[in-house]
This record gives structure tokens, sequence and C-alpha cells, in this order.
């Protein structure tokens, strides 16, 4: 059995002495040719084959608009040259934000959003010219159970009800209030689209509605059991979208492909072993997506409040957080692996890949091998952008990054969203986020 432990390489050859000890299969390739290779999602192409995940700033106008920060974020990561922008977690509806300062998009902050996407257009042109437009997405959610102040859950859990402190008989959401979901989504990507996004996502990862809905084998009706029950929520989406939006949007989603819950109530777990994938529900499903229209799939994992190590494998847990009996290395070839087992099964997808942070100045090498390999089309980091805005322009322009800048996985960002505070990187932006976090921690550390 193997152990947590610190990241601490020198250099790649000390990485790759413990990727080798350790049995993993992952690739380091100094040749970083790959990541500056453009990317096709159907009529839209990117200028290059890095992402920025979404990441909740939470640190909205009290209407759910973008504020100061949300600006000068989405300004700082144009600049920073990546070719995919996946704008974080906007609610469809009030009652679904994970926080009071979560982003929600309505008819009413409409102009506020245009805005903030025509920056960053503005911005990625001052920096790379005309030819260099990122490509933008934007995140569609509904909280579910992390919603607040009330949960909003879509089957009974034991362990997640008992973290929220739900009894057995906390009322589910009705299939009729799902059907009705639907249409706030539609709403959303319309005005999404209205405002000069490229593409909107439907989230569906991390325990939120949609995802767990996936895994709502024990529900009752036609949002559970069967496999096409428990996709049909996301598949409505897809479908109403794609009928009365039309086809200038383009459609993504961000999947779970594997949850690290013990069966039933875990999407892509073994039945016999929550420790290990099964990913052929996730491969059916993005097969699946594609048919409808589906061109870009964000492969994620896990439950920040239940295993936050599969989601974002870290040197440090969040205040009170268990350390996980596993290598972090073992956490990145899990992504890395559930990642190319999708890509190859369903080639003509483009799938972005995840887990490549804790890598720090070393996550290039893995990129460009992943992508050369044909085991993931675009490369995503999240943490990373907060502490690095940067990161792809250095990569491209200098073919690496700085030790002295790349994101030190402390958890302190998480922890900010765990005490419901306006999320950065406290390390590497302390002007800003240092005093927020202080703030919040005062008396709990």
């Amino acid at each position: 059995m193997t152990h947590h432990e610190r990241f601490g390489f020198k250099n790649l050859a000390e990485l790759e002495a413990k990727i080798t000890s350790l049995g993993l299969d992952i690739l380091l390739d100094t040749d970083l040719e790959p990541l500056g290779r453009r990317v096709k999602i159907g009529a839209l192409e990117t200028p290059n084959s890095l992402a920025i995940h979404p990441l909740e700033g939470r640190d909205s106008t009290p209407d759910g608009g973008p504020g100061e920060l949300t600006f000068r974020r989405y300004q700082r990561f144009a600049e920073g040259g990546a070719g995919l922008i996946w704008f974080e977690a906007t609610a469809v509806v009030p009652e679904g934000k994970a926080s009071p300062r979560q982003l929600l998009l309505n008819e009413e902050n409409l102009s506020a959003f245009k805005e903030l996407l025509h920056r960053v257009e503005q911005v990625a042109a001052a920096a790379y010219g005309l030819a260099h437009r990122p490509v933008t997405v934007l995140q569609l959610t509904h909280s579910g159970r992390s919603s607040k102040p009330i949960p909003v859950i879509a089957v009974h859990n034991e362990t997640l009800d008992a973290k929220l402190g739900l009894p057995s008989d906390y009322p589910l959401i009705s299939d009729g209030e799902l059907e009705a979901l639907e249409d706030h989504f539609v709403e959303a990507a319309r005005f999404a689209h209205q405002a000069g996004f490229q593409a909107v996502d439907i989230k569906a990862c991390h325990g939120y509605l949609a995802s767990e809905l996936l895994a709502a084998r024990t529900r009752l009706g036609k949002y559970g059991g069967s496999f096409e029950n428990r996709t049909r929520f996301l598949i409505n989406m897809v479908e109403k979208i794609r009928r009365q939006v039309g086809n200038d949007l383009a459609l993504a989603v961000r999947l779970n492909a594997y949850d690290g819950i013990p069966y039933p109530l875990g999407w892509g777990v073994s039945r016999e072993d929550a420790a290990q994938e099964d990913l052929a529900e996730p491969i059916q499903l993005v097969r699946l997506l594609y048919d409808k229209g589906v061109r870009v799939v964000g492969i994620s994992a896990g439950n920040p409040y239940y295993n936050s190590y599969v989601s974002r494998p870290f040197d440090t847990p969040v205040q009170g957080g268990a350390i996980p009996n596993e290598h972090p290395l073992e956490g990145v070839a899990r992504l890395f692996r559930i990642t190319r087992q999708i890509q190859q099964a369903v080639p003509e997808m483009v799938i972005v890949g995840t887990g490549y942070s804790w890598l720090r100045q070393f996550l290039g090498y893995a990129a460009a091998a992943n992508i050369r390999n044909g085991w993931v089309t675009i490369v995503g980091v999240g943490r990373e952008a907060l502490a690095y805005p940067d990161f792809a322009r250095d990569l491209l322009t200098q073919g690496e990054l700085g030790p002295k800048k790349t994101c030190i996985t402390c958890s302190r960002c998480s922890q900010l969203m765990r005490d419901v505070g306006t999320v950065g990187c406290v390390t590497f932006d302390p002007e800003v986020y240092r005093p927020i976090y202080k703030s919040l921690r005062a008396g709990k550390e």
C-alpha cells in the first residue's frame, strides 16, 4: 500500500523515478508542440490545446451578475493565453445557487455578462492579435444538495445526507419540478447565446443535481432506475437547447465519469469495489451526447464534499479534511486513465482532461504526452489558473512553467469555497485573497 506524499521533486528525473516506482502509467514529453495545436469544436476552433476549467469565484453582484473580481479574474485568464475559457458555474434559478454570491444569469443582468465577454475578447485580442480568439463556454448549473440555504436532493444517500443533517424522510425533488427545471436551463442557454458565449455547458459533475441523477438507481419515476431514466434530465436539456436555441450555440457537458461512491449510489464505479472504475455507462453516455449534438465533454471525478482528493489531488486538505491513503500521483494517474479510456472509446468527441495541477512545473510535459498519444484533445487546469493565470502563455512561448509560480495544491482556494467566501489564490494573489482568507478563518484554525 502506498502513502500520501507532498510534492518535492526538484527535477524531471526525480518525478519520473517516482512514477516508475509506483508503477503508474503517466508519460512525460518535453516536446510541447501538441499544446499549440488548434482544435476544431464543430464550427469553432481554439487557438491552442489549453483550457481553463470552470471554478466558482463566488464574487457576483447582489443580482447574480459578474462583480469587480469576476471581471478581474477573467481578464487575467484572457491575457494568459488559454485557447478555451470555460466560465464558472452559473445558476439557472436562485434556489439552485451554492452560495449567495454565485453567478446567476437572467434577463436583468444580461448586459453585465455581455460586458464581461466583451472585455475578455478585447484583452485577448490586445495581447495576441485578432487571430487568437479563445472559445468561450458558460457552465449552467443547479447545485442540488449543495444549494443554499435549502438543499435540493434527487435521491437519498445516507452518507451525504448525514453531512447535511438531512433526515431519512427529507423530500426529493419531484419529477414535475425536474421537468420544469429543464426549461430554466434552456432559458439560461438562450441568455448565454444573447450575451455572446459560443457554447454552454450543462454541469453534470461533483455531485450537483444533474450529476446526482446519473446515479439515481434507487429513485422511482421517470428520472430514476434505468440508464435511460437516469440520463433523461441531461439528455432532455441537450435536446431542448438544440431545438429551441439553434445550432449557433455549441453544447458541452462537464461530466463526472467516476464518483468514487459505493454502488448503487455511485456513477462509473464497480459494483464490487467503489475504488475501481466501471466506465461502461459513462462511455455509453458520451456516445449518446455526441449523437445528440454535444461536441465537448470535460471529464472530472469525485465529490468535493465526500472524496475531494479524487477530483483534486493535493498536498494539504481543507481544514478537518482527511489525508487519503494513496499517493497524489495515483490520483493524477486515475484521472488520466479515465480520460484516456473515454477519449479512445469516443475519439470523435473533443475531450477536455483534468488532474494536472499537482504536477506543478511539470504539468506541460504530461499534457503534451497525453495529447500526442490521442488520450485527450484539450488539457485544462482549474486551481493552477487561479495561481498562475498566464500558464498557457509561458508554456507556449517559453516552453516551461516557472517553478515559483505554480499552484502548490494547498487547498486554500477550496477552503474559501467551503467557507462560502470569495474564491481565489491566497498564496499567489495575496493582496486580494489573503485578507478574505484570514477573516473567514479567524478563530477556526
